[in-house]
C-alpha cells in the first residue's frame, strides 16, 4: 500500500500501523508548517519560531554534511533513519533514486511534504529490519546520518554494530559506500561544557556512558577499531566543523584546520551549556599537537563495501 504526496511515494507496505516514538506536539506543528509553506520560506520560519526543533528539521544548513559529496546523477541511495527529511532533499537533488526509511509515519509524512517535488524519492515507512529483510534492491550508497549510534535499538543482538553494518553491506552494489555521520564522544565541545547530544548529560560520553543504555558514540580510534574488527578496512574519515548537524566546513586528513580557523564554537542551540574554557584557543593547541582528528566534534566516514567471500 502506498500514498502519494506531491511527487513523493510514501510506501506503507511495512508499516505496523502505529508510531512507536514521537517528539510529541512539535511534530504536528512541523507537519502544519511544511504543508503550508514552500522551502524558500523555511529560513523565515526558523527566525520567527525561535524553536530548536523547527531549526533542526527545516534548516537548509543540515544538508551541508552531504552537499559537497560527489555522486553520479544516476546513483541510487538508501537513507536509513530519514526522520523528517533534513537530508532526503539534498540526496534527491544529487542522485537518481533515493529510498528513505523511517519507523515513524508522522516523520515520513513531514519528509514527503518537505520534499514533495522530488519525483525520485520513495519513503518506506517501517522497522528497518523488516524493510531491509524484504528489500532486494542494492544501492550505490547507504547513508547513516546520526543513526549508527542507535544500532543497539535497531539490532537486538550482542554484536549489534557488526550485525547492523553487515545488514547494510548486503544492500550495497559492488564498489558501493556507506556514508556515516556521527558525533565523537571525545569531541572538544564535550570537554568545554556542552551536554552529550543524545542524552543531555554533561560528560556522559567522555566518561563512557555509565548511565546510558541504547545509544553511544565513539572516539576516532574506537570507530577505526570497530570497523577493522568487522572487516571494513576501506574507510576514510572527514571532520565536519563545528559538527555534522550544522557543518560550515568539512576538513580531511589532506586538509586539516590551521591555527585561528576554529572560532565558531557556540553551537549548542538545543540546551544550556557550561563555558569551561575558550574552545578556539584549545583547538589551536590541539592543532599544534597534530591531534585535531581525535578531538573533532563529529566525524563523516566513507566506508567501502566489504566483499563477501564464499567458500
Amino acid at each position: 500500500m502506498s500514498e502519494r504526496i506531491g511527487k513523493v511515494t510514501l510506501n506503507l507496505d511495512y508499516y505496523d500501523g502505529q508510531d512507536f516514538y514521537s517528539d510529541g506536539a512539535i511534530e504536528e506543528h512541523l507537519l502544519q508548517l511544511v504543508k503550508e509553506n514552500e522551502p524558500d520560506r523555511y529560513q523565515d520560519l526558523i527566525l520567527r519560531e525561535k524553536n530548536w526543533a523547527v531549526m533542526y528539521h527545516l534548516s537548509e544548513q543540515r544538508e551541508n554534511i552531504l552537499a559537497w559529496y560527489p555522486m553520479e546523477p544516476s546513483a541510487s541511495v538508501l537513507e536509513v533513519g530519514a526522520g523528517c527529511g533534513a537530508i532526503s532533499g539534498i540526496l534527491a537533488k544529487k542522485a537518481g533514486r533515493v529510498v528513505a526509511n523511517d519507523l515513524s509515519k508522522m516523520r515520513s509524512t513531514i519528509n514527503a511534504y518537505k520534499n514533495k517535488d522530488a519525483d525520485n524519492l520513495e519513503i518506506m515507512v517501517g522497522n528497518f529490519n523488516r524493510v531491509a529483510d524484504n528489500l532486494e534492491e542494492t544501492f550505490d550508497y547507504v547513508t547513516l546520518i546520526g543513526v549508527f549510534e542507535y544500532a543497539k535499538t535497531y539490532i537486538q543482538e550482542p554484536d549489534a554494530y557488526g550485525v547492523f553494518l553487515d545488514k547494510i553491506n548486503r544492500h550495497l552494489k559492488p564498489g558501493g559506500k556507506i556514508l556515516m555521520a556521527i558525533e565523537n564522544r571525545l569531541g572538544m565541545k564535550y570537554f568545554a561544557g556542552c551536554k552529550e547530544d543524545h542524552v543531555g548529560k554533561y560528560f556522559e560520553g567522555i566518561e563512557g556512558y555509565p548511565g546510558t543504555d541504547g545509544v553511544e558514540t565513539f572516539s576516532k580510534r574506537e570507530l577505526e577499531k570497530l570497523l577493522d574488527e568487522k572487516g571494513y578496512h576501506d574507510y576514510k574519515f572527514y571532520y565536519p566543523y563545528p559538527d555534522y548537524k550544522f557543518a560550515t566546513t568539512i576538513y580531511s586528513d589532506e586538509y586539516l584546520p590551521k591555527k585561528g580557523e576554529l572560532r565558531n564554537n557556540m553551537r549548542n542551540f538545543d540546551s544550556d551549556r557550561l563555558l569551561l574554557f575558550d574552545e578556539g584557543l584549545a583547538f589551536d593547541g590541539i592543532i599544534d599537537a597534530e591531534l585535531f582528528p581525535h578531538f573533532s566534534n563529529s566525524f563523516f566516514v566513507e566506508i567501502g563495501k566489504k566483499e563477501e567471500h564464499h567458500a
